[in-house]
């Protein structure tokens, strides 16, 4: 009976201190989540500036029949594009958390 109170002691402690190690019992710093939805923010102004000068130049490449650069072009906004999602879904996920973050308290 006692092996069993105590495994069962021991295993509340082990969970309690996981969650506090994790964050858990703690307030998260709203500061540095909103710094960094700023950031997120910024990054996503600057991809769009490289989408449209990208467009721009292979506009302009595909004009001049300069198609090796087209192609490059075209390969740099994809990424941008992706980029640009992938922005966007850190921006969710952040102003998601920072809205947990007050219902919490």
């Amino acid at each position: 009976m006692r092996r069993r109170i105590f495994s069962w002691l021991c295993f509340a402690l082990l969970g309690s201190a996981l969650a506090f190690g994790e964050g858990g019992g703690y307030r998260h710093d709203i500061h540095q989540d909103r710094r960094d939805l700023r950031h997120d923010r910024m990054d996503r102004r600057q991809d769009r500036r490289d989408i449209h000068q990208d467009r721009r130049d292979l506009r302009n490449d595909l004009r001049s029949g300069n198609y090796a650069d087209a192609r490059r072009d075209r390969r740099n906004l994809r990424g941008d594009v992706r980029d640009r999602r992938s922005d966007r879904r850190d921006i969710h996920n952040d102003r998601r958390d920072i809205r947990s973050d007050y219902d919490r308290f």
